[in-house]
């Protein structure tokens, strides 16, 4: 398995979906001040992610998919790919369980919550989150020209160096997951980003639970002569 060791994703929920508490534990609604930040914060880290994928080996990567995309394919591709994963993921998305967001214009941001998928402390998957993850996995493999990250989080409770490790063990979880089902290792990177991307305040369990989270970010695989960024 690729394992990515640097910073790489993302430090945000959809706006629509997070939510803070007040002192009392009852939820309060985004302001949108908040809802920028987040959403801000989304976008510049899937830059991140877009560079760091500029070291990889793309030729390679091309290669183990069959070729890349290109030109107005890129966008319709992904639209197809969201399109998709929202159709099957509907009642997923509907509990709270899966939270899917197009960010940085062709990139698609799959945001798994502690409430379903991992229990406190834990790098197993849920049993009963298997049927979200299998649908998920039958969207990535028919979508096969895209590369996608992992990157686990954590709350704050517990120490820096132990929340590192518990994030990348649960990132290398869905990971390892993905493969399983057929997505090539090719395609495959994890990174773990500790306490350090929180989305909503460590002062509360419900700010916890948001931030106890692992994101997939999707990116499509475009040829070499294509540029994927504003024309």
């Amino acid at each position: 398995m690729k394992r990515v060791t640097t910073f790489i994703i993302i430090a945000a929920l959809a706006a629509g979906a997070g939510c803070v508490t007040d002192e009392y534990g009852n939820r309060l609604p985004l302001n949108n001040t908040q809802k920028g930040a987040m959403i801000g914060a989304a976008s510049g880290a899937v830059v991140g992610a877009l560079a760091k994928k500029n070291g990889r080996n793309k030729g390679a990567l091309i290669g183990a998919v069959g070729g890349g995309l290109a030109g107005a394919g890129v966008g319709a591709y992904m639209d197809s790919q969201r399109k998709d994963l929202e159709k099957v993921l509907a009642s997923e998305v509907q509990a709270g369980a899966i939270q899917i967001q197009k960010v940085n214009q062709n990139n698609l941001l799959i945001t798994m919550t502690a409430q379903t998928a991992f229990d406190f402390n834990s790098t197993e998957i849920k049993p009963g989150f298997y049927g979200t993850l299998d649908k998920t996995a039958n969207v990535l493999v028919r979508y096969g020209k895209t590369h996608l990250t992992i990157v686990g989080h954590t709350d704050n409770v517990g120490s820096n160096e132990y929340n590192q490790n518990l994030s990348e063990r649960r990132a290398q979880a869905v990971n390892d997951y993905l493969n399983n089902k057929g997505v090539i290792p090719q395609r495959l990177a994890f990174s773990g980003r500790g306490e350090t991307a929180p989305v909503a305040t460590n002062a509360t369990e419900e700010g916890r639970r948001l931030n106890r989270r692992v994101e997939i970010i999707v990116e499509p695989i475009v040829a070499d002569n294509t540029n994927q960024g504003p024309g």
